[in-house]
């Protein structure tokens, strides 16, 4: 269930606070397949499930990049701010990838919104979050996420 915030001044005031978690999402061949013909990236560990199953992770695996890029659908979930004319990626602090996505697997997003501050025309926030993969011990991914949001 996703968070409203309306206006810059309500997404300040949000420093700090937790903002939960999303629902599930399962990582499926298909989508592995996808972002392959998409980045250009098809090497076998992602692409081949036979020769995966031989391989060091013992199926084929999400690319970290993949992974990566579900952290906006999945933080959609969790926060919605109305009331800007503009919503832009800035960049990332931090990024790990502990654990490996093996295809059918589930992933969903744990997020703290940790600092809100000021630029030019807008508020730019850090969101620290985890993707976690059901059942796993080790998040697949832990960032530090930059977003910009202008009035």
């Amino acid at each position: 269930m996703s968070l409203t915030v309306n206006g810059l001044d309500e997404l300040k005031k949000l420093a700090g606070s937790d903002l939960g978690t999303s629902e599930w999402i399962e990582v499926t061949q298909e989508r592995i397949n996808t972002f392959a013909d998409a980045t250009g990236d098809h090497q076998w560990i992602h692409v081949d499930p036979e020769r995966a199953e031989d391989g060091p992770f013992g199926a084929p695996i999400a690319h970290g990049y993949l992974t990566l890029s579900l952290f906006i659908p999945l933080f959609t979930e969790l926060l919605d701010v109305q009331g800007v004319t503009t919503k832009v990626n800035y960049g990332l602090n931090k990024v790990r990838f502990p654990s490996p996505v093996k295809v059918g697997s589930r992933i969903r997003l744990t997020a703290k919104l940790a600092e809100a501050e000021e630029v030019p025309g807008g508020v730019q926030i850090t969101v620290e979050g985890a993707i976690e993969i059901e059942g796993a011990a080790k998040p697949a991914a832990v960032l530090q996420s930059l977003s910009r949001f202008y009035a």
